[in-house]
């Protein structure tokens, strides 16, 4: 593993201006089980993270519901000061009460509050990426919107995104601030976004799919397993491979709190479909 491995994806720049290379990485499994408490192996995941600017890697997605406040607090101890150019992008807008239990709150204080813990936690003094974790159904989202444009006119955000949102919904978030990122599900077996993807596309906005990896029963099929054997790589990689060309605006974001995984990961940068099995693996995932 070279230090460019993951330049091999190549570049988005993200609100215009923040250039990283497009494959990254998801700091959410360097958690306990349900994405709570401490990591199993604390020693394995801060040895996780201190490997990913040493493979390239400059953009790394977390949040502060993510243990909750685990992950933030383990990059910020381990990365910080942080390499040149490495963009840490977080999210607010989710609460927790246990392993794997989730509940929106987009109160305009208590997404002020993210900010200002994950400020605390990452070390930073500015976040050039935080993104909304989910839009709350039970408070107005021009409440939430405005309070996000504050945050970037304070100072405290550079560039604001969405999370698990639509079209109409990004428009909205648009008339109060310059929508940045957009991380919604989407991987070779899971089209549902494609609509949110080509609008993404067409307006200069990163498309961050989360789950990147899945391929469901489509990983099992006797063509995809075929396609895996041609380029010798694992069904993760050669999604990773896809998801990569699938859009330049496309920005993965594997997660894992093992070196080795993390590595297998980033070696699908490497990877170049010839156009034929990129088509085949666009049609079995439609």
């Amino acid at each position: 593993m070279t230090t460019s491995d993951a330049a091999l994806s190549g570049t988005f720049a993200i609100g215009g201006d923040l250039v990283v290379n497009r494959l990254g990485f998801g700091a959410m499994r360097i958690t306990g089980r349900g994405i709570w408490g401490e990591p199993e192996d604390p020693a394995a995941a801060r040895a996780t993270l201190r490997r990913v600017p040493e493979l390239g890697i400059n953009l790394i997605d977390t949040a502060e519901s993510y243990g909750p406040e685990v992950s933030e607090r383990l990059i910020g101890e381990e990365l910080a000061p942080y390499a040149k150019g490495t963009i840490i992008a977080t999210k607010s807008g989710l609460t927790r009460t246990g392993p794997d239990i989730w509940h929106q709150v987009g109160r305009p204080e208590f997404l002020e509050q993210g900010v200002h813990m994950s400020l605390r936690r990452l070390k930073l003094e500015r976040l050039d990426l935080w993104q909304l974790h989910r839009i709350d159904r039970k408070v107005p989202r021009d409440e939430q919107f405005g309070a996000i444009a504050g945050f970037i006119r304070d100072g405290l955000v550079r560039h604001a995104g969405l999370s698990e949102v639509s079209i109409e919904e990004i428009e909205a978030a648009r008339k109060y601030f310059p929508v940045a990122t957009v991380q919604n599900l989407y991987n070779v077996a899971n089209r549902r976004s494609e609509d949110v993807l080509a609008y993404c596309e067409a307006n200069g906005i990163g498309f961050i799919p989360w789950f990147p990896l899945a391929g469901g029963d489509l990983v099992k099929s006797t063509r995809f397993q075929a396609i895996c054997g041609k380029y010798g790589a694992t069904s993760g990689q050669i999604a990773l491979a896809w998801a990569l060309q699938r859009s330049p605006v496309m920005l993965p974001i594997p997660g894992t709190g093992k070196i080795r995984h993390l590595e297998e990961n980033t070696a699908a940068a490497a990877i170049r479909l010839e156009p034929a099995d990129f088509e085949v693996l666009s049609r079995l995932g439609r």
